[in-house]
């Protein structure tokens, strides 16, 4: 067991610096994420799926999740957060969840209230019931002996209600009982405003993680405007995974145009390739 990325994870959080972390969807971008700079990685259950051809988040299994995280794990030497999703089910069966996560070396997970039925409309569970999972998640890591395990605890609750006034309001209450029974952070996800991510901060009883780099926020706020805030943990969830289709999607029209100058000229080379590779 690697105890010390989990304590490194947890040192870089109480820093009191703004921790920026890129969503990683295979071993590849990881590595680029490390060779970047960043200093830990975040899985994203949303990249894998788009990654696997998935029209759905949901589709993709416990099975496939832990093997695309371990890969990623093995892949750098920054910690990994894994994207746990909802658990994969109830607190009974969280308890396995987090273990095999702390089999593939992860330095902590993300677990949120959203109900993944593939639906339209997003939709929480209750909100004991969220917490009775951090809490298995929390006893099951101190079983294993981390007791640095950082547990991310998500609230989707912001768009859960169309009075946004009335989710903000669920999200930080939500958040902050999140973190009394044992969460290291508080996720408040679909912040799409600078206003809105004040009152999270000044609401949330503890340390907030934001999302950024969204279609629904990516104009609204700078990373530096979260630092400014004192936001623990800037999540980028979905940058990576966009930009990497729109660069293929590029390449795929230049070549359809003949035009393989301009497909050459934005290539990663296989020099850059080889040394990122045996780093």
């Amino acid at each position: 067991m690697d105890f010390m990325k989990s304590k490194k994870l947890k040192e870089l959080l109480n820093s009191g610096e703004t921790l920026v972390v890129p969503d990683a969807y295979d071993p590849i971008s990881a590595k680029l994420i490390e060779n970047a700079g960043f200093k830990a990685v975040q899985c994203s259950g949303y990249s894998f799926s788009i990654s696997a051809g998935y029209k759905r988040e949901i589709d993709v299994t416990l099975d496939e999740n832990i093997e695309l995280t371990r890969r990623i794990v093995e892949s750098v030497d920054v910690p990994v957060m894994a994207d746990a999703e909802d658990g994969f089910g109830g607190p009974e069966v969280v308890i396995d969840t987090v273990e095999r996560y702390l089999e593939v070396g992860v330095a902590g997970l993300n677990i949120e209230d959203q109900i993944p039925d593939g639906k339209s409309k997003l939709s929480i569970i209750d909100a004991d019931l969220m917490a009775q999972k951090i809490m298995v998640a929390r006893e099951t890591a101190e079983i294993e002996g981390y007791h640095d395990f950082i547990i991310n605890g998500r609230t989707d609750a912001l768009k859960s209600t169309d009075d946004r006034s009335e989710g903000l309001d669920l999200a930080i209450d939500r958040a902050n009982q999140y973190l009394e029974v044992g969460a290291d952070l508080a996720f408040v996800t679909y912040a799409s405003t600078l206003d809105e991510v004040k009152q999270i901060v000044k609401g949330v009883k503890g340390p907030v993680s934001i999302a950024a780099g969204q279609p629904y926020n990516i104009n609204n706020f700078t990373i530096d405007d979260l630092r400014k805030l004192g936001v623990a943990r800037v999540s980028l969830p979905t940058l990576l995974i966009y930009s990497s289709l729109q660069a293929i999607n590029n390449s795929l029209h230049y070549l359809k145009e003949d035009n393989l100058v301009d497909a050459l000229e934005h290539l990663y080379g296989p020099v850059q390739l080889n040394e990122l590779l045996n780093k």
